[in-house]
């Protein structure tokens, strides 16, 4: 699967494993902020984050079709269990051109919020 790559660094905790899946113009959609996050660079820092805010970290499904796949997982943020999805869209060269990420319920995207704050303006 195209999805497979992101995958194994999202559950390795290392999105350099999979640097090379991004296309330079990738857009990531975050769950707490309006504006995407625009390019390889801007990702790098907030996966980098996320690995770090998100515990027990587990994919519990995997589903593509064309060039999306969407990646259901499970995880703690803080004191708050979270259920999420990883949705990709890949480009004309298999490229992954977009990352929308969606969390709930709401009490534990407020604590991804609170950590992710937390841990980018430490970077």
């Amino acid at each position: 699967m195209k999805s497979d790559a992101f995958r194994r660094a999202a559950e390795a905790k290392d999105f350099s494993l999979a640097a090379d899946e991004f296309a330079d113009d990738v857009t990531f959609r975050s769950p707490v902020v309006f504006k995407p996050y625009e390019g390889r660079d801007a990702l790098s820092v907030v996966l980098g984050a996320v690995v770090q805010v998100f515990q027990d970290f587990r994919y519990t499904d995997q589903i593509e079709h064309g060039d999306t796949a969407m990646l259901v997982f499970e995880a703690r943020a803080g004191e708050r269990d979270v259920q999420g999805v990883d949705i990709l869209r890949f480009d004309d060269r298999g490229k992954i051109s977009e990352l929308i990420v969606m969390v709930r319920p709401m009490s534990g995207m407020h604590a991804l919020a609170d950590e992710m704050k937390r841990m980018l303006e430490a970077a």
